[in-house]
């Protein structure tokens, strides 16, 4: 089978497309690294320079299975794509973060 013959589904006609986010709002993220015990702190110090006066009491900390990952999940005011691709980009930058949802 040659390479020509495989098609993008994602871009296929009639394909739904992303729902489209309305800007501000509420935005949930869950951010994954290194379980350590400074993490949560780690994130949320960098998650309040972006999005300052997020609500910190909704901020849970969740273990993987076997303890080595941990994600820390909290909801942001959004305030647009822009907003967002800093505070990921700050996240990534710790070198501590391995996934942003």
């Amino acid at each position: 089978m040659s390479d020509n013959s495989l098609r993008d589904l994602r871009q296929a006609p009639g394909a739904a497309a992303r729902p489209k986010v309305e800007f501000p709002c509420d935005y949930p993220l869950k951010i994954v690294g290194d379980a350590a015990d400074d993490f949560r702190e780690t994130v949320v110090a960098i998650v309040e320079t972006h999005a300052p006066g997020f609500d910190r009491t909704s901020v849970q900390v969740v273990d993987s299975r076997n303890g080595r990952f941990q994600s820390v999940r909290l909801t942001i005011t959004a305030e647009g794509e822009a907003h967002l691709q800093r505070l990921f980009t700050a996240l990534k930058a710790t070198g501590r973060v391995h996934m942003v949802v």
